[in-house]
């Protein structure tokens, strides 16, 4: 349930499986939004055997390094380039062109997504799971003998199940907007400036497009260009010539940081963000969740054939561990770049700074980020 980035991974990786399956998805075709913009190295792998891969890099836009600034200052430079994989970069692809991608996969292998669905209610059974739905005023019923939510933050199958959400929000809002704009620097990094006003990431995107995304207090739900333009002045780079031409589109939100109890209950699994909903720092969020995807794909194959639990169970315990790693990871990210204390501001850049001369360090953040350890 769900036709996100997961879903569809999902459903495409069970066709090329030769499992049927059905998606459902509350949302128009071409409705959802386009928060998630990167791709990292691990996906990209995991994606190879699904044939999608090759088109995500025609797609998207190669970015070899990540910076930490404080305003002019760099602090440190991550480079993903002497990474052990076929794809040492991370990958600019705004999640729209991802679903995409991943749509057209699904088709072609006889796959289809029904919306708009709104799931009523879910009876689970012994042998099967009972899912009741509205298309149209027409209510409808399909059993199935698994169902896997993948139907976001706000999950109808976790909290039906039910599974606890286990976490807290952030006090912070972020603001995101993709943008034409004049920017000064490489359009060959990822750009994390820390400023007394706060933070704002810039990357880029294709089609000379940039995402921004930055913490902003009493944001407006659709923030304008003068919002954006000042806060790059104002936290950026210093003295530089940057000039907003256009937003394509905005967005406000608050961020939590939650793992599920449980990723499986009965015939009920949950993956992507209704299994874990995290900081958007380090872009750790669509990857996680095509990850929990191909990997329950070939799990659920496994048990099929066998005819036993065991690989399930595994796929469980090691998609938890890794949940909570990435939630821990960007919950660590995100306070230490969000400080307001001026000491532990002179602290964190110092601290930063060192890391910047210790290339086995750079080179352990840039694993981490791209996910390789996550095999």
């Amino acid at each position: 349930m769900g036709a996100g980035p997961t879903g569809l991974a999902l459903g495409a990786e069970l066709k090329r499986l030769g499992i049927s399956s059905l998606i459902l998805d509350r949302l128009e075709a071409g409705a959802n939004t386009s928060r998630a913009a990167v791709v990292h190295a691990r996906t990209l792998e995991v994606l190879e055997p699904l044939g999608v891969t090759p088109e995500l890099l025609q797609e998207g836009l190669i970015v070899p390094t990540f910076r930490v600034r404080d305003r002019n200052r760099i602090l440190v430079g991550i480079s993903f380039a002497d990474l052990d994989t076929k794809y040492p970069f991370a990958l600019m692809c705004p999640q729209n062109r991802t679903e995409a991608i991943l749509l057209r996969r699904l088709q072609s292998l006889g796959g289809t997504v029904q919306r708009p669905c709104d799931v009523v209610a879910i009876h689970p059974g012994e042998n099967d799971v009972q899912v009741q739905f509205k298309s149209g005023e027409e209510l409808k019923s399909v059993h199935a003998r698994w169902l896997v939510g993948c139907d976001g933050m706000h999950s109808l199958v976790r909290e039906q199940a039910p599974i606890p959400f286990i976490g807290s929000d952030y006090e912070e809002s972020f603001v995101l907007a993709d943008v034409e704009m004049d920017w000064p620097l490489d359009r060959e990094e990822v750009s994390l400036f820390f400023s007394g006003k706060g933070l704002v990431v810039v990357a880029p995107l294709p089609g000379n497009h940039f995402r921004i995304v930055t913490t902003m207090k009493n944001a407006p739900p659709a923030p304008s260009s003068t919002d954006f333009q000042q806060i790059l002045e104002e936290r950026g780079p210093e003295n530089a010539a940057i000039r907003i031409r256009r937003i394509v589109w905005a967005s406000r939100f608050h961020i939590q940081h939650r793992v599920a109890k449980v990723l499986r209950q009965g015939r009920i699994l949950l993956a992507g963000d209704a299994a874990h909903v995290h900081s958007p720092a380090g872009g750790q969020g669509m990857n996680t969740g095509i990850q929990d995807a191909i990997a329950l794909a070939g799990a659920l194959k496994e048990m099929l054939e066998q005819g036993n639990d065991a690989a399930l169970n595994l796929w469980q315990e090691k998609r938890l561990e890794i949940a909570r790693s990435v939630v821990k990871l960007t919950d660590r990210m995100t306070k230490v770049a969000t400080t307001s204390s001026s000491g532990a501001k002179l602290l964190r850049n110092a601290v930063i700074s060192i890391i910047g001369q210790i290339p086995f360090a750079q080179h352990a953040i840039a694993e981490k980020l791209s996910e390789l350890d996550n095999k």
